[in-house]
């Protein structure tokens, strides 16, 4: 499933490029970002691999190093998100007031899932499974970018994160299949990403939330699109 995620996640950058919707003249800090993500995804793959071949002792060393890049992507990501938020309002095709509040709080569902992931990495049956949920957290970015949101507007941020559940929900069907039961990892992973998504909404789309988007955005290039989603092409 790893290499599941992986590709997915790959491929939706990929085909962005190829299609010519976005290209590498970007700011420095978008590229720091793709670094430093690009890093996780090699780390997780690197980790499954040495777990695949029993090198557990190399597979716990290096383990280490995600105390250091989940921080370091909770940085880069939220820094990322203030750049497009001021520099062109976010996605287009999902709400001002919805992404500036939705992303970033998931963000945090992925650190707090691959953090509790480390806390319970004597327990296999919960590290892995939390690790997958945090890892699936984060492929909204690319695997988004594979569909077309913008047919799907006013829910596409529901639907971006939606697909991301698709892998842990590949993982309870596996469980299902080998042990007759669902680890309840998958649960507390797919609860934790829905009850914050709900939250995210709730928050967004209140007068509060409303409110504190427009004036994060005065000013800057990003309050000049509507609050509420549009199509790339207005």
């Amino acid at each position: 499933m790893a290499c599941l995620m992986a590709a997915a996640t790959m491929g939706g950058f990929a085909l962005n490029l190829v299609t010519g919707r976005t290209s590498f003249a970007m700011p420095l800090l978008v590229h720091v970002h793709a670094l430093v993500f690009m890093s996780w995804i090699a780390l997780f793959l690197t980790q499954t691999w040495l777990v695949a071949s029993k090198n557990v002792a190399l597979h716990r060393r290096l383990g280490w190093l995600s105390l250091l890049l989940i921080p370091l992507m909770v940085v880069v990501g939220l820094l990322v998100h203030r750049w497009s938020m001021l520099d062109h309002g976010g996605p287009p095709f999902i709400a001002a007031n919805e992404f500036l509040f939705g992303n970033p709080m998931q963000l945090l569902v992925f650190a707090g899932l691959a953090s509790a992931a480390i806390a319970l990495r004597r327990d296999t049956g919960w590290h892995r499974r939390l690790l997958l949920c945090a890892f699936a957290d984060i492929c909204g970015a690319g695997v988004g970018r594979l569909v077309p949101l913008p047919l799907v507007i006013p829910y596409a941020w529901w639907v971006n994160v939606g697909l991301t559940l698709v892998f842990p929900l590949m993982g309870m069907l596996a469980d299902k299949r080998r042990h007759g039961v669902v680890h309840p990892a998958w649960w507390w992973g797919t609860g934790t990403v829905v009850a914050v998504l709900i939250a995210g909404e709730m928050i967004a789309y209140s007068a509060w939330g409303l409110r504190f988007t427009e004036w994060y955005l005065a000013g800057s290039p990003g309050a000049e699109r509507p609050m509420e989603a549009f199509p790339p092409s207005m």
